[in-house]
C-alpha cells in the first residue's frame, strides 16, 4: 500500500500524521483512525495499511501532537508487565490534557483536510479508534455527524463523558469491549443508553480480552480478539461507505 507522512494544519499548530492509501490511484473512502495512548508506531502503521488494502484511506493522526511529533514520548518495542508503568505515567499527562474541546477542534481539521485528500472520494467517512482513541472517535462522530457515518471504538472508555455523549450521534457504531473492561450489567446499561439516544450500533465483549487486545506490541494482545475486530469493523464500514 502507499503509505506517506503528513502535516495537518489546526487551530493549535500542526498534527503530523500517518496516511495509507489503496494501490491503483483510485479514490476511495475515507477512515479516520486514531490510535490508543501510546500513540503512532509500527503497529498502527501496519493496521492502517491493512485497512487501506480492504479499499479506504486511512489517517491516523498523532493527537497529541501539542506535545511534539510522534513518538511523543520513546517506546520499548514491546510493551510488557515491566515497561508499561513506566510508559503509562508518560502518557497520561497527555490523555488527560486532551480534552473533548480540544478533541472538537481537531476533528474539523483533520476531516477537513481528508475531505481535501485527492485519493479520497466524495461522500461520507467512518472513524474507527482504540483505547482513549475509541472515545476520540466518538467524540468525532458527535462533533461531525454531518461526516461520520459510521463509527467503531475498541477497548475504549466510550461511556467516560456519560450517556448525553451518544444524543449527537447518527454514525452506525460498533463497540468491541473487553472482557477485563466492562461486566455483562455494566455492559447492559451502555447499550440501553445507546438505544435511549437512538444510536444504531453493536456493542458485545470480547471473549478472552483484556484491555488493549488489539496491539500486537502490547502483552494485552490477543489474536482472536483482533480478528473479531476485523470481522466487525469491515462489515461496518462497507455499509455506509461502500468500500472494502
Amino acid at each position: 500500500m502507499p503509505t506517506t507522512t503528513l502535516l495537518i494544519p489546526t487551530a493549535d499548530g500542526r498534527a503530523d500524521a500517518f496516511a495509507a492509501f489503496p494501490d491503483g490511484g483510485e479514490r476511495h473512502p475515507g477512515v479516520l483512525m486514531y490510535p490508543d495512548g501510546f500513540g503512532i508506531r509500527p503497529v498502527l502503521r501496519e493496521m492502517a495499511s491493512e485497512l487501506a488494502g480492504h479499499g479506504y484511506c486511512v489517517l491516523v493522526p498523532n493527537v497529541f501532537y501539542r506535545h511534539g511529533p510522534a513518538p511523543v514520548i520513546e517506546l520499548p518495542e514491546y510493551i510488557g508487565a515491566e515497561a508499561r508503568p513506566g510508559v503509562m505515567a508518560q502518557v497520561m499527562p497527555l490523555i488527560q490534557a486532551h480534552t473533548a474541546e480540544r478533541v472538537r477542534s481537531d476533528a474539523d481539521a483533520l476531516l477537513e483536510f481528508l475531505d481535501g485528500r485527492p485519493e479520497v472520494c466524495d461522500g461520507p467517512v467512518a472513524v474507527t479508534g482504540y483505547c482513549i482513541g475509541g472515545l476520540t472517535a466518538m467524540r468525532t462522530a458527535a462533533a461531525r455527524p454531518d461526516r461520520v457515518a459510521a463509527v467503531a471504538a475498541f477497548h475504549a472508555p466510550v461511556g467516560a463523558d456519560g450517556p448525553g455523549l451518544f444524543s449527537g450521534i447518527t454514525a452506525r457504531v460498533h463497540l468491541g469491549h473487553a472482557e477485563g473492561d466492562i461486566t455483562p450489567d455494566g455492559l447492559r446499561e451502555l447499550n440501553l443508553s445507546l438505544d435511549a439516544a437512538g444510536v444504531g450500533h453493536t456493542s458485545e465483549i470480547y471473549p478472552g480480552t483484556v484491555h488493549g487486545f488489539t496491539m500486537s506490541d502490547t502483552d494485552a494482545f490477543s489474536a482472536s480478539g483482533l480478528r473479531r475486530h476485523w470481522d466487525r469493523l469491515l462489515p461496518l464500514l462497507s455499509g455506509p461507505l461502500g468500500g472494502g
